[in-house]
C-alpha cells in the first residue's frame, strides 16, 4: 500500500476527497465517476486513475450498481495523518487566536491550556472510538 502522505500529496486526489466529503455531508450515499468528472472538470481517465489510488489506500469505498460505480469517502486512514500532525500544533497558533479576543494574559493562557486539553482529549477519544469493532 502506498504511503498515505504520498496519496494525499496530489492536488487532484485531495479535490476528489473534498468533493466526496461535501457530498456525504449533504447526505448522498455515493458519487458517480461522471459526477466527479463534471464537478472537477478533469477527464474521466484522470479521475479513474486517481480513484484507483484512493481505493488502494482505503480512502474511498466503491458501491457497484450495474455498470455504475458510486464512490464514498472512507476517512479512517487519515487518522495516521492527524496523529502525525498533532505534535506540530504550536503554542503560538493558540496564542494568536486568544490575543484576537483581547483577553487579559492570564485568561488567554488559561483558555489556551483548556482548549489544548479539550482538543487533545477529543482527538484521543475520536481515534479510539473509530477503532472500536462495528464502527
Amino acid at each position: 500500500m502506498a504511503d498515505i502522505f504520498d496519496v494525499i500529496a496530489d492536488g487532484t486526489r485531495r479535490d476528489i476527497l473534498r468533493l466526496l466529503l461535501d457530498r456525504s455531508a449533504e447526505g448522498e450515499r455515493g458519487t458517480s465517476v461522471s459526477q466527479i468528472v463534471s464537478e472537477l472538470g478533469v477527464s474521466q481517465p484522470t479521475v479513474s486513475k486517481h480513484l484507483k489510488v484512493l481505493r488502494e489506500a482505503h480512502l474511498v469505498s466503491v458501491r457497484e450498481e450495474g455498470q455504475h460505480r458510486f464512490y464514498s469517502l472512507a476517512p479512517q486512514p487519515l487518522d495516521e495523518v492527524d496523529d502525525w500532525l498533532m505534535p506540530f500544533v504550536t503554542d503560538d497558533d493558540a496564542f494568536e487566536l486568544a490575543s484576537v479576543s483581547n483577553l487579559p494574559d492570564s485568561a488567554a493562557h488559561a483558555a489556551d491550556v483548556v482548549g489544548r486539553a479539550a482538543a487533545s482529549a477529543k482527538h484521543a477519544f475520536d481515534s479510539v472510538f473509530k477503532r472500536l469493532p462495528g464502527r
